[in-house]
């Protein structure tokens, strides 16, 4: 899964990297998948278009590495029984299931052609793996001519394998730390890469909805927390569990370049947002687990959210907030990431040994702890 965002006004302090133009091109998306299975269907998004977006073409094959593809396992696509497709603004569309025996792990590529102009309103900003954007139509090509490198997701929001025996669906919905900002890119080490690779084999799926800048209770990088919990958690297929890993930015970002303007955040806000989270899962019968937020004293060296992102007060709200996420009988079960990549000699700072080098995003071996001190019997407990 890549949760789709609004591509943002070019005044905003990180750059959205948007091709100019995707008229007569093709973009091949390359993505890992969690869980196998028999058949495999895409879902495209436009959820914050404005305006339809047309597609000539789509096919979807085995990566055998970069943007080469396995001939042999090439599929076309199509939609309601079209090759052609239009999403309209606001909504996404499902391709029909193509029959193709999928491995645990394993790598698909989509491509998609585009004829005319399309305007790119929706995308995922951060995908951690690199896009190859060319000029015509080269959908079946084996290898791709060289073309425009991306790093973001376009329309391609989902991945859906038919798994039959699987047991379930667990849905990681979080910030920049669960969307991979401090993981090698196409590494594909993000923390819920690595507990994806645990739980295939025991027939769980885990999909990322981490968006990069996501806030609990506040729009900005992405609708809040609130706004997509449907789309992002409940609509997911065979949902049993959520694993809440928000409230970092909510606490952080007002007073920075990011939010001005803002008020600081209020322990009583944001245990509200916690607890309508954890009601509206219950409510669709799915178990919850909250994570506590790491440290983050001397986040971001060297760029211009240094001054501000972080402070006593701040820290202050962060430790509180983990207390009551541990305590308060909120969730069904915790993960304590707080304690997991917190300095032991100085537990408000991030254990060099798990840090990217930003002070607030673990690397890859801060991610494999992560999943790795994930109980997987826990995390899916009793919930029909």
């Amino acid at each position: 899964m890549a949760s789709p965002q609004p591509v943002w006004s070019a005044d905003f302090l990180f750059p959205t990297d948007v091709p100019a133009t995707l008229k007569n091109r093709t973009l091949r998306q390359v993505a890992r998948i969690g869980i196998g299975g028999t058949a495999v269907r895409i879902r495209l998004s436009n959820d914050d278009g404005h305006s339809e977006v047309q597609i000539a073409a789509t096919h979807l094959a085995r990566s055998t590495g970069g943007m080469t593809i396995e001939p042999s396992s090439d599929r076309a696509l199509t939609f309601g029984g079209e090759a052609e497709s239009t999403i309209l603004p606001g909504a996404s569309i499902l391709s029909d299931p193509v029959k193709m025996q999928v491995e645990a792990g394993e790598a698909l590529a989509v491509s998609l052609n585009f004829a005319e102009e399309v305007p790119v309103e929706t995308f995922h900003w951060d995908g951690k793996a690199e896009s190859r954007l060319v000029e015509g139509l080269h959908v079946k090509d084996t290898d791709l001519p060289a073309g425009e490198t991306l790093t973001q997701r376009l329309f391609l929001s989902d991945i859906l394998v038919d798994a039959p025996e699987a047991k379930g669906t667990v849905v990681v919905l979080g910030d920049s730390i669960t969307d991979g900002a401090g993981a090698a890119l196409g590494a594909d080490t993000r923390w819920p890469d690595y507990l994806a690779a645990r739980a295939a084999p025991e027939g769980i799926a885990v999909v990322n909805a981490g968006i990069s800048g996501a806030r609990l209770l506040s729009d900005r990088m992405g609708a809040n927390a609130l706004a997509r919990l449907d789309r992002d958690v409940l609509a997911q297929p065979k949902i049993r569990t959520l694993i809440l890993m928000l409230g970092i930015n909510d606490i952080a970002w007002p007073g920075t370049p990011f939010a001005p303007g803002e008020p600081p955040m209020s322990f009583e806000r944001l245990t509200a947002g916690y607890r309508q989270i954890a009601a509206r899962a219950r409510a669709h019968g799915v178990r919850i687990v909250g994570a506590t937020l790491p440290p983050f004293a001397g986040a971001l060296p060297g760029t211009p959210l240094e001054a501000t992102y972080y402070s006593a007060d701040k820290d202050a709200l962060r430790r509180r907030i983990n207390d009551w996420i541990r305590t308060s009988g909120t969730f069904d079960a915790v993960a304590d990431f707080d304690r997991l990549l917190a300095d032991p000699a100085d537990p408000m700072q991030f254990l060099p040994s798990y840090d990217s080098g930003d002070r607030l995003h673990p690397g890859d071996p801060g991610n494999k702890a992560m999943a790795d001190a994930i109980d997987l019997d826990t995390i899916l407990g009793d919930t029909p």
